[in-house]
């Protein structure tokens, strides 16, 4: 690099002013020497910043600038990761404008992993509005974790044996959780109170999910005090359904039931006695007008719902062990189906097995659309892509599948994603983000490409 003379002599000026800084004589002769090369100097101005020669004080600098420029370039690709379905085809996972797709499937490594509880983690749920995750676990407790950062951010103690399920209300303003104890808890999530206990189940409560009503979503859209918990109205439970956005939670339990609750009042509505042996899962659409449950039976029913009334308009058989979980399309409650390809992702519905496979079923023709048999192991969570185009699942042979529905084939294995059995998946309709439970007691955020 050649400098310039002016650059020269700023370089000679402070060598010179480091030289004569240092003591001893050697020093002294190097100093006089350079100003018997270049005579300018000593007729610069000597400048010092805090009695420390200038040009120490620049190159002291310089490491702590590549180490600042280092933390905001980790900064923005962590910005970038988080928000870059904003400009990614608008979150649905088909992708953005010329080629460039973003598909917003799960890879390895993980983002984060998630450590606090003290036993096997059953269910894990993601909040629809900000970027919080909730787990439940066999010791009781609900960690809410902030999944940006990957901290702990509170634990919700009530339950006095395993958390099983977790469901938010379609606006995030309340959590319901169920448990081994037989009971559900109702939380405000913006106290972290614990509103209401329900109790009528005889058995474990395994599943536990909201029933949203579409003209209350539309409502609760409008109103901005829906996602803080602020009540309106006086209720029994605490809970307001013009907040919550739903007027129903349903629970399913081990006691071969099915059970309608009113979340204003507390009541229990009604219940459904359609399965003959233990109920263990529950899919919900997400306005609310259909919802499905299965179990030991290996039968799958998907009812109509409109109020308190329950119509079951399709029974589903093919499975030839235990249902474990069952899905409907991830997607925004409040989003309109825009082609024929939304409305058909609608009508799908997932299952997921202890007989290893992974079953897509059509609700409209009652029929089975794909059978996936990669899983080498119980199949312990399902869900369906925002996208509409994949079935993400989880089972006991510690990994996470992502299945092509078009393709009918798996189209991604994330191999040893736990170090034990993975239990459960969530996932948000909009946002990157997707997280799995497991029987190692770990939660794990995943990086979605």
């Amino acid at each position: 690099m050649v400098l310039t003379d002016r650059q020269r002599s700023e370089l000679h000026s402070g060598l010179y002013e480091y030289f004569k800084s240092r003591q001893g004589d050697e020093w002294e002769k190097v100093a006089a020497a350079l100003a018997e090369a270049d005579p300018d100097v000593l007729a610069k101005e000597i400048k010092t910043v805090g009695g420390t020669p200038l040009l120490e004080k620049k190159w002291t600098a310089i490491p702590r600038l590549q180490k600042k420029v280092l933390e905001l370039e980790r900064a923005a690709a962590q910005n970038a990761k988080i928000h870059a379905h904003r400009t990614a085809g608008g979150g649905d996972g088909s992708g953005g404008a010329g080629g460039g797709l973003r598909r917003m499937l799960p890879r390895l490594p993980c983002a984060h992993t998630l450590q606090g509880h003290s036993a096997v983690v059953e269910a894990v749920a993601v909040h629809p509005v900000f970027t919080v995750v909730v787990s439940g676990s066999e010791d009781g407790t609900i960690k809410v974790w902030d999944h940006e950062s990957g901290d702990y951010v509170r634990t919700l103690k009530g339950h006095t044996n395993t958390v099983n399920s977790l469901s938010f209300s379609p606006t995030g303003a309340y959590l319901a959780s169920s448990s081994t104890d037989l009971s559900i808890k109702l939380w405000d999530f913006s106290t972290y109170a614990c509103l209401r206990t329900l109790r009528g189940h005889d058995h474990t409560i395994s599943a536990v999910s909201f029933l949203p009503v579409a003209s209350l979503l539309e409502a609760a859209a409008n109103n901005t005090s829906a996602s803080n918990g602020t009540e309106p109205a006086s209720t029994t439970t605490g809970v307001a359904s013009e907040v919550a956005g739903c007027k129903f939670l349903l629970s399913a339990s081990r006691d071969q039931t099915v059970k309608l609750w009113d979340v204003e009042s507390g009541f229990c509505d009604a219940t459904i006695q359609d399965h003959s042996d233990w109920v263990r899962c529950l899919a919900v659409t997400a306005k609310g007008d259909l919802w499905a449950s299965s179990g030991n039976d290996q039968v799958i029913c998907v009812y109509h719902a409109e109020g308190s009334n329950n119509e079951k308009i399709a029974e589903f058989r093919g499975h030839e062990h235990v249902v474990e979980s069952v899905a409907f399309l991830t997607c925004n409650p409040t989003a309109a189906a825009t082609s024929k390809h939304d409305e058909t992702a609608r009508d799908y519905l997932a299952s997921g097995s202890r007989d290893r496979t992974v079953k897509l079923w059509s609700i409209a023709s009652s029929a089975c659309l794909a059978t996936f048999t990669a899983h080498e192991n119980w199949v312990r969570s399902v869900l369906i892509h925002p996208s509409g185009n994949y079935i993400i699942s989880a089972g006991d042979d510690r990994t996470i599948r992502v299945f092509d529905i078009k393709a009918q084939r798996c189209l991604r294995t994330l191999e040893g994603c736990h170090s034990h059995f993975v239990s459960s998946l969530a996932m948000h309709h909009t946002l990157p983000i997707l997280v799995s439970g497991s029987v190692d007691q770990m939660v794990k955020c995943w990086l979605l490409d």
